[in-house]
């Protein structure tokens, strides 16, 4: 069990040897910060900073009139701000949460139960994740078509809730999990549903977390079910707004407004990253162990 805590990938403690290694990875980070870093600061950039040449990477001057003008934009709009703040908020978290239950639940079939034909279902998710989006837009529509769909908060959903990477990594975590502790908890008398509860879902958090950030992800962002399947504004998402306000302005006063807009869209994000991150790098750790 020692040996176990000294491989932790995100030791609790500072240890001495971890020196060598902060050095190594110090540049490589403060090279990956750098875009956030211009996010924020161009954000907060003036006009005259907007297009200074040579182009500044930090701001000098911040001001908050690029989210000002974002404020006044939207206020010419039918539909208040807050409207698409609310539905992204929902589907946000009804496909998390949905995405995550279907991944838990068929990993843990994939991985521990015996049934014929679930190699190839196996394999059908994984042929799954060479496809682009952008491959899936018209099966998608047609779907939602004939489902009758249009116009429907089920159309946000349904579609992002299949997610054959969450799948795919959950069902990697759930096969560390030994069959022993699985066939004990059968034996006393438990249920599928039981084991699944009890002990897959609480042993598989790390995997859980890392989920939860790729559907969040994929559906925060996601402008794609607001221009196909939705027809009233009021039934679109805060990304679809964004994105249309920004084009829009796309014009030299307007470069202020897109800035402000991708930070908004961002933070988000990147905060739910920073709570998750251990979670995240203990299951690619994992993932590809067996």
């Amino acid at each position: 069990m020692a040996g176990y805590k000294g491989s932790n990938i995100n030791p609790k403690k500072f240890e001495r040897g971890q020196i060598k290694l902060i050095i190594a990875v110090l540049p490589l980070a403060l090279f990956m910060v750098l875009p956030i870093v211009f996010i924020v600061c161009h954000a907060f950039k003036p006009m005259e900073e907007l297009f200074a040449f040579p182009p500044r990477f930090l701001v000098t001057r911040p001001t908050l009139d690029n989210f000002r003008g974002l404020m006044k934009a939207s206020q010419t709009s039918g539909i208040p701000l807050s409207r698409y703040a609310f539905n992204s908020v929902m589907v946000t978290l009804i496909d998390v949460v949905l995405s995550i239950i279907l991944s838990t639940s068929a990993g843990f079939a994939l991985s521990k139960m015996r049934f014929k034909g679930k190699n190839m279902l196996m394999e059908i998710n994984n042929a799954a994740l060479m496809f682009v989006p952008v491959a899936v837009m018209i099966p998608r529509y047609l779907v939602i078509n004939t489902l009758g769909l249009t116009n429907n908060p089920l159309a946000h959903v349904l579609p992002l809730v299949a997610m054959p990477v969450s799948l795919f990594l959950v069902k990697q975590f759930i096969d560390q999990i030994p069959d022993a502790l699985i066939d004990a908890a059968y034996i006393d008398g438990a249920t599928d549903f039981t084991v699944y509860r009890k002990i897959i879902f609480p042993l598989v958090k790390p995997a859980i977390a890392t989920s939860a950030i790729l559907a969040f992800q994929q559906v925060w962002t996601n402008v794609e079910s607001s221009n196909l399947y939705m027809n009233e504004d009021g039934l679109r998402t805060l990304a679809f707004y964004m994105n249309t306000l920004t084009n829009a302005n796309n014009t030299v006063a307007g470069q202020g407004i897109a800035a402000a807009a991708t930070l908004i869209m961002f933070v988000p994000n990147l905060v739910m990253f920073i709570f998750c991150q251990k979670s995240i790098m203990n299951t690619m750790a994992h993932s590809g162990i067996k």
